[in-house]
Order: structure tokens, then C-alpha cells, then sequence
């Protein structure tokens, strides 16, 4: 009888104590796969990661109240690896290009169950401007054409690669395929072991910067709008859709903090990646090559599908249902908490052409920072007088005349008119081209700087 009463004080003592502990929290992980050297990931990768701008949204009240946090953050050199993690269930956000996206939505739709959904963009060129492919800076080659039977290597699933693909299919040539990472194309490049490597932002930049490599083909050549964005898994975003509205209010956030102050942006950014802030600059300064802008605009979904037909002609990808990957309800329920306007933000498409007609060209001076100049001998003339000084300058830009891009002024093609004017080109085949017409000149970058020094 006293074993029974024992054996009941000691259960009652269990149910109290169990009574008065406090439930275990939830924990919902959220895992992101994301480029660090990859520009245009930038506003869904690095900056919400340093800044904190994930945190600073995810829900904390009604079923969220009691909720823990797991978040971590993956460095990727190209999206491929980030949708395998994703498959896996390592991942279930990811931050990449626009081939890689769809490789990832067409993927996730041919298993059985997995899904993933598009849920918002980072930034864009409208041009196409952010691929490349560059060749060492001594080569002799100089368009596309000139790849016929060359070695060329590329980060294979990447943007870059999709790119090259296409400007194969368009200019009906043949050459030896090689894969090779960003960092692998690069080294290959300074030290000439390669005739060619096709590379997403800022690697082709990064080349043209350090004095290794020379662009001969640009993305705007391809005519299709460059963009990235970010991939949900499905069973997060039905399961906690505020989580993912808070990740596309951080985007949004990361977005309006670099355009507020982008010396302030590449100087951080720069020591975030190792990513020197001067070719930052050429992508996220006024005038830059990216348009920072989470909405999915009509054009990137019929940009996104034509990119999946390119694919579709190498064999290289499973079909995808556009309709059931793409959605807007994240998005637009997470600018509807910030008060923003989405369907005017989706209206709006930057157009270098017209948005940077009339930007003054630029020079980064070491001590003194940016200095503008609104005419090319003006800016030339200044470059001079500080060459004269000794005083040092980090770099340069100009815009390129047919498409508006910004460029680094050592890496164009100048023309000279007959009465001492100036333009500026991408392309030398677009500079040969108007210097016939006007009855100009092709000359160097450092041929111009010498004819406003004498």
C-alpha cells in the first residue's frame, strides 16, 4: 500500500514538473544559397547577409510568436550547385541567373513532388549587359567569329554559359567546350592558357580592371534582358509564406540602401567579397549596368522563356510549366506591407539608352573620390592634368554610344572626329564602323589623354 502511495507522489511530481515547463519553440530554418562573387545577387545574397535585413523582417507574432530562427547562409561560385543543394534539402532559398533559375524551376518540376517557385528578381540589364566572353588582353582575337574551332571554357549551368550558348547558335560556330569555374577562367586568362572564357558580373569587369583580359563579346549582343533572381522550395513558402515576404522586404531594403549612397555601398561591398569597389562601381553607381528591382515584369517572363528554348537546343534541359513556377503572390503581398506601389515599380523599365543619355563620365581620383565631367575632352584634359601632378587615379568611365552602357575609359574603343570630338565604344566594330562614316579615327585610350596634354 505505501509502495502504491509512493509511486503515486512520485508521478504527481513528474506531471507538475512536466505541467510547468514551457513547450519547446519551433524552429524554422531558413537555409540561402547565394554568390558573393556574383554581382547581381548582391541585393538577396551579401547585403541582407552583412546588414541583417532578413532578420529585421521575419515574423515574430501570431504563429510566429514563439518561433526560433535558423538561418544560415552558403557561398556559391555559380547557381548549378546551389539547385542541387536545394534537391537536397540543404537549401531551400537560392539567389542566381537567369539560365540557372530555369535549370532549377525545370529540375525541381520533373520529380515526382519537389517544386521550387520564382518568387521575386534582384536586378537586371535590360540590354543584356552583364555575361561576356573575354580573351587575354595581347590576343589577336577580336569578334565572335574568331572562336571557330578555340578553346573556350565557361562555369557550365551558369548565366555565362546559356549566353554562350546562344551567341554559338546565333553565329553558327563550333569550338572546344571546357568547364571552368569563375575564379579557374580567370587564371587561365592573366596566364594565357586559354583562347577565350565566357563568364558572368563582374568576372569579365574584374579581368578588364586588373589589365588580363579584353572583352569581344557582351551580353546586349545577345538582345535578351540579363536578370537574376530568387527560387523558393515550395514547402517552405506554403508552409510560412510571411518568411518568404520577409526575405523579399529584405531585398527590397538591400536595393534602396546601396542606391542611397553607392561609394558607401561598393566600399562595404568590397570588403565583404574582395571585389574591388571600382568595378562594383561599374554595376552600382548611377549609370551602372544593374537595375535594382525585385518585380517579375512581362519581359523577364518572356525573357526566361526564350532563354529555356536556347536550353531546349542543346538537350540540356527537362520542359518547365512557366505558370506554375512563377508567382506573384510573395511579392506583392510583402510590397503591400511596405506601402510600395508594385504594378508602378512592375511598369518601369530602365533603358540605358535613354536613362544615361547625358551622364557625365567619371574619375575616380584616390584622395578626392568621384569627380565628374560632362564632355569627353573635359574629362581627358582632367585626366592629364593629374597625370601631370603625379596624383593617382583608381579609374575611369565613359559610356558606350550605341547601347548606353558605362564602361571603363581604358577599356574602349575612342573615336576622334576631324574637329577634335570624341566617342566612345563597346565595340571595336561599332567604332571602325562610325569613324567610316564621319571620316574619324580609331584610336587608344591613352592616344586621346596624349592629343589633350599636348
Amino acid at each position: 500500500m505505501l509502495r502504491h502511495v509512493t509511486q503515486g507522489l512520485a508521478l504527481g511530481a513528474l506531471l507538475a514538473v512536466t505541467a510547468a515547463a514551457p513547450a519547446q519553440a519551433k524552429t524554422i530554418k531558413v537555409a540561402i544559397g547565394h554568390q558573393s562573387m556574383c554581382t547581381d545577387t548582391y541585393t538577396a545574397g551579401i547585403v541582407v547577409k552583412e546588414l541583417k535585413l532578413l532578420e529585421k523582417h521575419l515574423p515574430k507574432t501570431g504563429k510566429y510568436k514563439d518561433v526560433d530562427y535558423d538561418i544560415s547562409w552558403a557561398d556559391y561560385s555559380s547557381g548549378g550547385p546551389i539547385t542541387n543543394q536545394m534537391m537536397a534539402n540543404k537549401l531551400n532559398i537560392g539567389v542566381m541567373g537567369d539560365y540557372p533559375l530555369i535549370v532549377n524551376g525545370a529540375k525541381f518540376q520533373a520529380t515526382d513532388s519537389l517544386r521550387t517557385y520564382y518568387v521575386a528578381g534582384t536586378g537586371y540589364n535590360l540590354k543584356g549587359s552583364g555575361n561576356a566572353i573575354v580573351v587575354p588582353v595581347k590576343s589577336d582575337l577580336y569578334k565572335i567569329g574568331d572562336l571557330e574551332g578555340k578553346e573556350v571554357s565557361t562555369p557550365v549551368g551558369s548565366a555565362a554559359w546559356g549566353m554562350l550558348l546562344k551567341a554559338a547558335q546565333d553565329n553558327n560556330i563550333k569550338f572546344q567546350l571546357k568547364n571552368q569555374s569563375p575564379a579557374v577562367g580567370a587564371a587561365n586568362i592573366a596566364a594565357g592558357k586559354i583562347d577565350a572564357h565566357s563568364d558572368f558580373c563582374p568576372w569579365s569587369e574584374i579581368m578588364e580592371f586588373r589589365g588580363t583580359g579584353r572583352k569581344i563579346y557582351d551580353g546586349s549582343e545577345a538582345g535578351v534582358p540579363y536578370l537574376h533572381g530568387v527560387v523558393v522550395r515550395k514547402d517552405l513558402a506554403d508552409d510560412y509564406p510571411e518568411v518568404v515576404q520577409a526575405f523579399i522586404k529584405a531585398v527590397y531594403d538591400a536595393g534602396k540602401w546601396i542606391k542611397e549612397d553607392p561609394i558607401r555601398a561598393t566600399d562595404l561591398m568590397e570588403k565583404w567579397t574582395g571585389v574591388e569597389k571600382e568595378v562594383l562601381y561599374i554595376y552600382f553607381s548611377k549609370g551602372g549596368h544593374l537595375s535594382l528591382d525585385p518585380t517579375i515584369k512581362p519581359a523577364w517572363t518572356e525573357a526566361l522563356k526564350f532563354d529555356h528554348t536556347v536550353l531546349v537546343k542543346e538537350k540540356a534541359i527537362p520542359p518547365l510549366d512557366f505558370g506554375d513556377w512563377i508567382t506573384e503572390k510573395y511579392i506583392r503581398a510583402a510590397y503591400k506591407d511596405m506601402g510600395v506601389d508594385y504594378d508602378k515599380d512592375k511598369a518601369a523599365v530602365v533603358n540605358p539608352v535613354e536613362a544615361n543619355a547625358g551622364l557625365p563620365n567619371e574619375i575616380w581620383h584616390a584622395r578626392d573620390g568621384i569627380k565628374a565631367y560632362a564632355t569627353l575632352p573635359e574629362f581627358l584634359g582632367a585626366i592629364a592634368k593629374f597625370r601631370a601632378t603625379g596624383a593617382k587615379i583608381n579609374s575611369t568611365y565613359v559610356y558606350d554610344k550605341e547601347t548606353g552602357l558605362k564602361l571603363f575609359g581604358k577599356t574602349a574603343f575612342w573615336v576622334v572626329t576631324p574637329k577634335g570630338e570624341f566617342a566612345t565604344f563597346l565595340r571595336r566594330g561599332e567604332a571602325e564602323k562610325y569613324a567610316g562614316t564621319i571620316d574619324g579615327k580609331v584610336i587608344t585610350f591613352e592616344d586621346a589623354i596624349g592629343m589633350k596634354s599636348s
